[in-house]
């Protein structure tokens, strides 16, 4: 299974397979109907605190990842992962949906590995 990951802005595809919300916050200017979501697993999204510090600023992006890292390693975030995991199996495809505008430093591109790997395993 192949994980992707894409801005909340860019238009659904039937490639993208189960789609998968992993923001705290609903997109801006979004309604449900557009984003055509399988999941919204707001557990694995990092904490107010966390997004907060981070601020986006390419910077701090090595210390986001690794407080992001241990934030992801508690009981709930781990079986949010599986779960998901588990529920996009009849999918070719599990695709995060974030809504910053930087596609380099955001949550989904940590999450992308962990996903892999789980669906790997």
């Amino acid at each position: 299974m192949e994980v992707f990951v894409k801005r909340a802005y860019e238009e659904p595809t039937n490639a993208d397979g189960f789609r998968v919300l992993v923001d705290r916050l609903w997109p801006r200017g979004k309604k449900k109907a557009d984003l055509r979501l399988n999941a919204w697993v707001k557990v694995i999204a990092p904490s107010t605190e966390l997004r907060k510090w981070f601020d986006h600023d390419p910077k701090r992006w090595l210390e986001f990842c690794k407080r992001y890292k241990v934030e992801l390693k508690n009981p709930e975030a781990k079986n949010a992962i599986a779960d998901t995991v588990h529920a996009a199996q009849k999918y070719s495809a599990i695709t995060l949906i974030y809504a910053a505008k930087d596609t380099e430093h955001n949550e989904a591109v940590v999450l992308q590995n962990l996903f892999k790997r789980k669906a790997r395993a």
